[in-house]
Protein backbone atom coordinates (compact mmCIF):
# COMPACT_ATOMS: atom_id res chain seq x y z
CA UNK A 1 0.00 0.00 0.00
CA UNK A 2 1.88 3.29 -1.05
CA UNK A 3 2.16 6.21 1.08
CA UNK A 4 -0.91 8.53 -0.79
CA UNK A 5 -3.12 5.49 0.08
CA UNK A 6 -2.07 5.54 3.54
CA UNK A 7 -2.68 9.14 3.85
CA UNK A 8 -6.35 8.95 2.00
CA UNK A 9 -8.97 9.43 4.28
CA UNK A 10 -11.78 9.17 2.12
CA UNK A 11 -14.20 5.76 2.04
CA UNK A 12 -15.59 6.06 -1.31
CA UNK A 13 -16.06 3.17 -3.23
CA UNK A 14 -13.66 2.51 -5.88
CA UNK A 15 -12.69 -0.57 -8.46
CA UNK A 16 -9.56 -2.06 -7.64
CA UNK A 17 -7.54 -2.35 -10.45
CA UNK A 18 -7.12 -6.34 -10.65
CA UNK A 19 -5.67 -8.05 -13.24
CA UNK A 20 -7.37 -11.71 -14.24
CA UNK A 21 -6.20 -14.88 -15.15
CA UNK A 22 -6.77 -18.69 -16.21
CA UNK A 23 -5.96 -21.24 -13.94
CA UNK A 24 -6.22 -25.08 -14.84
CA UNK A 25 -7.86 -27.70 -12.58
CA UNK A 26 -6.75 -29.62 -9.89
CA UNK A 27 -8.00 -33.25 -9.66
CA UNK A 28 -7.33 -33.57 -5.76
CA UNK A 29 -9.77 -30.39 -5.06
CA UNK A 30 -12.88 -30.60 -3.88
CA UNK A 31 -15.20 -29.50 -6.12
CA UNK A 32 -17.45 -26.57 -5.46
CA UNK A 33 -19.71 -25.99 -8.06
CA UNK A 34 -20.73 -30.39 -8.16
CA UNK A 35 -22.41 -29.53 -4.74
CA UNK A 36 -19.72 -28.60 -2.26
CA UNK A 37 -20.36 -24.69 -2.80
CA UNK A 38 -22.79 -25.42 0.44
CA UNK A 39 -19.48 -26.16 2.42
CA UNK A 40 -18.43 -22.44 1.29
CA UNK A 41 -20.90 -20.71 0.83
CA UNK A 42 -22.73 -19.12 3.80
CA UNK A 43 -19.36 -19.39 6.02
CA UNK A 44 -17.25 -17.10 7.37
CA UNK A 45 -13.89 -17.32 6.29
CA UNK A 46 -11.28 -15.77 8.33
CA UNK A 47 -8.05 -15.21 6.03
CA UNK A 48 -5.07 -16.71 7.67
CA UNK A 49 -2.40 -16.13 4.97
CA UNK A 50 -1.18 -15.59 2.16
CA UNK A 51 1.12 -16.91 -0.07
CA UNK A 52 2.90 -15.65 -3.01
CA UNK A 53 6.05 -16.15 -4.89
CA UNK A 54 6.89 -18.80 -2.37
CA UNK A 55 6.61 -15.71 0.37
CA UNK A 56 3.78 -16.41 2.99
CA UNK A 57 2.00 -13.69 4.57
CA UNK A 58 -0.13 -13.82 7.54
CA UNK A 59 -3.30 -11.75 7.35
CA UNK A 60 -4.54 -9.05 9.99
CA UNK A 61 -7.12 -10.49 12.26
CA UNK A 62 -10.18 -8.65 10.16
CA UNK A 63 -9.36 -10.00 7.05
CA UNK A 64 -12.20 -12.53 6.22
CA UNK A 65 -14.62 -13.50 3.10
CA UNK A 66 -18.31 -14.74 3.18
CA UNK A 67 -19.99 -15.90 0.08
CA UNK A 68 -24.08 -16.12 -0.32
CA UNK A 69 -25.42 -18.62 -2.09
CA UNK A 70 -26.44 -16.53 -5.04
CA UNK A 71 -22.90 -16.05 -5.30
CA UNK A 72 -22.59 -12.44 -4.00
CA UNK A 73 -19.10 -12.01 -2.05
CA UNK A 74 -18.42 -9.36 1.18
CA UNK A 75 -15.28 -9.34 3.20
CA UNK A 76 -12.48 -7.34 4.46
CA UNK A 77 -8.85 -7.18 3.21
CA UNK A 78 -7.08 -6.09 6.47
CA UNK A 79 -8.86 -3.01 6.66
CA UNK A 80 -10.56 -2.01 3.73
CA UNK A 81 -13.93 -3.52 2.96
CA UNK A 82 -14.83 -4.96 -0.26
CA UNK A 83 -17.48 -6.90 -2.37
CA UNK A 84 -17.82 -8.97 -5.35
CA UNK A 85 -19.34 -11.75 -7.04
CA UNK A 86 -18.33 -15.40 -7.47
CA UNK A 87 -18.77 -18.13 -9.99
CA UNK A 88 -18.33 -21.69 -9.43
CA UNK A 89 -17.36 -24.13 -11.83
CA UNK A 90 -16.39 -27.73 -11.27
CA UNK A 91 -13.52 -27.09 -8.63
CA UNK A 92 -13.08 -23.88 -9.57
CA UNK A 93 -14.03 -20.14 -8.02
CA UNK A 94 -13.56 -16.80 -10.18
CA UNK A 95 -14.34 -14.02 -8.44
CA UNK A 96 -15.63 -11.40 -10.79
CA UNK A 97 -16.25 -7.31 -9.96
CA UNK A 98 -14.04 -6.60 -7.10
CA UNK A 99 -14.50 -3.28 -5.46
CA UNK A 100 -12.96 -2.09 -2.02
CA UNK A 101 -13.03 0.76 -0.02
CA UNK A 102 -10.29 2.81 0.09
CA UNK A 103 -9.39 4.14 3.56
CA UNK A 104 -5.76 5.20 5.99
CA UNK A 105 -5.28 1.54 7.40
CA UNK A 106 -2.99 1.68 10.53
CA UNK A 107 -1.02 -1.25 11.48
CA UNK A 108 -1.76 -3.47 8.82
CA UNK A 109 1.23 -4.86 7.01
CA UNK A 110 2.79 -3.08 3.63
CA UNK A 111 1.16 -4.10 0.55
CA UNK A 112 -1.08 -6.88 2.31
CA UNK A 113 -4.52 -6.00 1.08
CA UNK A 114 -3.08 -5.25 -2.36
CA UNK A 115 -1.50 -8.79 -2.65
CA UNK A 116 -4.77 -10.37 -0.92
CA UNK A 117 -7.05 -8.38 -3.55
CA UNK A 118 -5.08 -9.56 -6.30
CA UNK A 119 -4.88 -12.89 -5.73
CA UNK A 120 -8.65 -13.33 -4.79
CA UNK A 121 -8.85 -11.95 -8.80
CA UNK A 122 -6.87 -14.00 -10.49
CA UNK A 123 -8.55 -16.10 -12.45
CA UNK A 124 -9.99 -19.17 -12.09
CA UNK A 125 -8.94 -20.24 -8.23
CA UNK A 126 -8.80 -24.18 -7.48
CA UNK A 127 -10.68 -24.99 -3.91
CA UNK A 128 -9.90 -27.26 -2.03
CA UNK A 129 -11.78 -27.94 1.18
CA UNK A 130 -10.56 -29.80 4.20
CA UNK A 131 -12.71 -29.74 7.53
CA UNK A 132 -12.93 -25.80 8.69
CA UNK A 133 -10.12 -25.34 6.18
CA UNK A 134 -10.10 -23.87 3.05
CA UNK A 135 -7.20 -23.32 0.59
CA UNK A 136 -7.63 -21.17 -3.30
CA UNK A 137 -4.85 -21.56 -6.06
CA UNK A 138 -4.27 -20.01 -8.32
CA UNK A 139 -2.75 -20.91 -11.74
CA UNK A 140 0.83 -19.59 -10.48
CA UNK A 141 0.54 -21.37 -7.36
CA UNK A 142 -0.08 -18.43 -5.05
CA UNK A 143 -2.47 -19.51 -2.37
CA UNK A 144 -4.61 -17.95 -0.14
CA UNK A 145 -5.70 -20.05 3.37
CA UNK A 146 -8.69 -19.45 5.12
CA UNK A 147 -10.21 -20.72 8.25
CA UNK A 148 -14.20 -21.41 9.10
CA UNK A 149 -14.83 -19.06 12.25
CA UNK A 150 -17.96 -19.27 14.11
CA UNK A 151 -19.83 -16.10 15.17
CA UNK A 152 -19.62 -14.89 18.62
CA UNK A 153 -22.54 -14.22 21.08
CA UNK A 154 -23.13 -10.94 22.34
CA UNK A 155 -23.62 -12.79 26.10
CA UNK A 156 -20.55 -14.33 27.25
CA UNK A 157 -18.01 -13.22 24.98
CA UNK A 158 -14.91 -10.84 25.54
CA UNK A 159 -15.21 -7.85 23.64
CA UNK A 160 -11.96 -6.11 23.45
CA UNK A 161 -13.03 -2.51 22.70
CA UNK A 162 -11.25 -1.17 18.85
CA UNK A 163 -12.55 2.48 19.10
CA UNK A 164 -11.93 4.70 20.73
CA UNK A 165 -8.40 3.31 21.02
CA UNK A 166 -7.88 1.87 24.38
CA UNK A 167 -4.09 -0.46 23.26
CA UNK A 168 -6.73 -3.41 23.99
CA UNK A 169 -6.72 -2.47 27.22
CA UNK A 170 -10.72 -2.20 27.57
CA UNK A 171 -13.20 -4.79 27.01
CA UNK A 172 -16.49 -5.72 28.38
CA UNK A 173 -18.31 -9.24 28.81
CA UNK A 174 -22.36 -9.44 29.18
CA UNK A 175 -23.38 -12.17 31.80
CA UNK A 176 -26.52 -14.00 31.24
CA UNK A 177 -27.04 -15.50 34.44
CA UNK A 178 -26.24 -11.93 36.73
CA UNK A 179 -27.40 -9.69 34.22
CA UNK A 180 -24.55 -7.39 34.81
CA UNK A 181 -21.71 -6.17 32.48
CA UNK A 182 -18.31 -6.04 33.39
CA UNK A 183 -15.01 -5.44 32.47
CA UNK A 184 -12.18 -2.74 32.03
CA UNK A 185 -12.34 0.60 30.65
CA UNK A 186 -8.63 0.26 29.55
CA UNK A 187 -7.54 1.07 33.01
CA UNK A 188 -10.03 1.05 35.91
CA UNK A 189 -12.16 -1.84 35.98
CA UNK A 190 -16.07 -1.25 35.51
CA UNK A 191 -19.48 -3.34 36.46
CA UNK A 192 -23.06 -2.34 35.98
CA UNK A 193 -26.44 -3.77 35.35
CA UNK A 194 -27.16 -4.99 31.91
CA UNK A 195 -30.56 -5.56 30.44
CA UNK A 196 -30.87 -6.60 26.62
CA UNK A 197 -34.24 -6.42 24.36
CA UNK A 198 -34.97 -5.54 21.36
CA UNK A 199 -31.67 -4.97 20.26
CA UNK A 200 -30.94 -2.21 22.60
CA UNK A 201 -28.90 -2.67 25.73
CA UNK A 202 -30.01 -0.76 29.43
CA UNK A 203 -26.62 0.07 31.76
CA UNK A 204 -27.31 1.00 34.79
CA UNK A 205 -24.78 3.19 36.36
CA UNK A 206 -21.18 2.24 36.50
CA UNK A 207 -19.06 0.79 39.64
CA UNK A 208 -15.38 1.58 38.89
CA UNK A 209 -11.54 1.82 40.43
CA UNK A 210 -10.37 4.67 40.93
CA UNK A 211 -6.86 4.46 39.33
CA UNK A 212 -5.35 7.12 37.44
CA UNK A 213 -4.05 6.34 34.07
CA UNK A 214 -2.34 8.16 31.31
CA UNK A 215 -4.25 11.19 29.55
CA UNK A 216 -4.96 8.81 26.14
CA UNK A 217 -6.38 6.16 28.55
CA UNK A 218 -8.45 8.46 30.69
CA UNK A 219 -9.87 10.73 27.53
CA UNK A 220 -10.98 6.74 26.39
CA UNK A 221 -12.85 5.76 29.62
CA UNK A 222 -14.94 9.19 29.98
CA UNK A 223 -16.02 7.92 26.07
CA UNK A 224 -17.55 4.36 27.25
CA UNK A 225 -18.28 5.74 30.97
CA UNK A 226 -20.81 8.10 28.40
CA UNK A 227 -22.61 4.55 27.54
CA UNK A 228 -23.85 4.09 31.06
CA UNK A 229 -26.76 5.08 33.02
CA UNK A 230 -28.54 4.74 29.31
CA UNK A 231 -30.02 2.52 26.95
CA UNK A 232 -27.88 1.81 23.40
CA UNK A 233 -28.14 0.37 20.41
CA UNK A 234 -26.37 -2.70 19.73
CA UNK A 235 -25.51 -4.62 16.23
CA UNK A 236 -23.73 -7.89 16.11
CA UNK A 237 -21.90 -8.80 12.72
CA UNK A 238 -20.08 -11.69 13.60
CA UNK A 239 -17.27 -11.50 16.04
CA UNK A 240 -17.56 -7.68 15.84
CA UNK A 241 -19.75 -5.35 18.20
CA UNK A 242 -21.17 -2.04 17.80
CA UNK A 243 -22.75 -0.03 20.54
CA UNK A 244 -24.15 3.28 19.76
CA UNK A 245 -25.53 5.71 22.67
CA UNK A 246 -28.21 7.80 22.43
CA UNK A 247 -26.39 10.87 20.99
CA UNK A 248 -25.09 8.90 18.66
CA UNK A 249 -21.42 7.71 19.10
CA UNK A 250 -20.76 4.32 18.21
CA UNK A 251 -18.17 2.23 20.40
CA UNK A 252 -16.74 -0.50 18.17
CA UNK A 253 -15.41 -4.45 19.49
CA UNK A 254 -13.96 -7.61 18.68
CA UNK A 255 -14.59 -10.81 20.12
CA UNK A 256 -11.13 -11.92 21.94
CA UNK A 257 -9.89 -15.30 20.85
Amino acid sequence: MDKQRLAAALAALTLLPLAAACGSEDAGSESVGSGASASVTGAYWAVDDVTVDGKKSAAPGNAHLQIADGGKVKGNLGCNNFGAEAAFADSHVTFDKVQATEMACEGVPANFEQTLARTLADGDLTTEVEGDTLTLTTADGDRVALSKEEAATLKGTKWTITSPDADGKAHLTFDEKTGQVSGSLGCNKVKAAATVRDGRITLGTASTTRMMCDTSLMKTEKTLLGLFDSTVKYGLDHRTLTLTSENGESVNATAAE
